[in-house]
């Protein structure tokens, strides 16, 4: 039976990797700021996104979801000398797409497995950021990670008993375009002397990560947190 899975922040980047390595081992619904073929468009930010989108992701795939893949984020900068009310609404906009969104995805791909009865697979996309922090205007970003770690590591002592299985990934740098615009606002070279590897990761080696645990991990890896940062950090 093929493997009925849900990307989210799939149409670049990270996530159009993961797609790609899926490729015909799965039948992939994603997800984007607009719909388009095989994309549904929804905007994570508001309230109620990750309902709509698993809806509407549910009856694309005619009723069956067997994986998700919380891929879709943001990496915008709040310095701590922002105006206040510009500073929560940083925050906010990046808690609600980085952990809330991915938590009411969650919430729903947890209850359809239970009901179902067979279980199923999420795969969370977090960051390095959530064990070794981020820079002075990225602090949201590294609380949102830390908290998908946090909850991913939930659902996997929760649900296990119900082959309800959840795993994380953690890159740290990858050659995307939010990657390409901080290396330059930050120094590159300064930042890949910090990477023993001496290079960021490319999408296709996250995406191999993702793929192995939609797919073939073995049960008794739930809970694993697998690091992708050229031994950046190493825990």
């Amino acid at each position: 039976m093929t493997t009925h899975i849900l990307v989210t922040g799939s149409t670049r980047g990270i996530g159009a990797a993961i797609v790609a390595a899926l490729g015909s081992d799965a039948r992939v619904v994603g997800h984007g700021s607009s719909t388009r073929d095989g994309v549904i468009g929804e905007d994570l930010a508001q309230a109620g996104a990750g309902d709509r989108l698993w809806d509407a992701a549910l009856t694309a795939l005619d009723g069956r979801i067997d994986v998700l893949v919380n891929n879709a984020g943001v990496f915008e900068e709040a310095p701590v000398d922002l105006p206040a009310d510009d500073w929560q609404a940083q925050w906010a906009r990046t808690m609600a797409i980085n952990l809330q969104a991915a938590a009411d995805l969650c919430r729903r791909a947890v209850l359809h497995f239970r009901e179902r009865g067979t279980g199923g697979r999420i795969v969370n996309v977090a960051s390095r950021a959530a064990y070794r922090g981020d820079s002075p205007a990225h602090w949201h970003y590294a609380a949102a990670k830390a908290g998908m770690v946090g909850m991913t590591k939930s659902i996997a002592r929760g649900f296990a008993r119900e082959n309800i299985l959840a795993f994380t990934v953690t890159p740290g740098f990858v050659m995307t375009g939010m990657a390409d615009d901080y290396l330059a606002s930050r120094g590159g070279d300064k930042l890949l002397a910090d990477i023993p590897l001496g290079r960021v990761a490319m999408p296709d080696e996250v995406a191999s990560a993702v793929r192995y645990l939609a797919l073939e991990a073995p049960a008794s890896m739930t809970g694993a947190v697998i690091d992708i940062n050229g031994a950046s950090f190493v825990r």
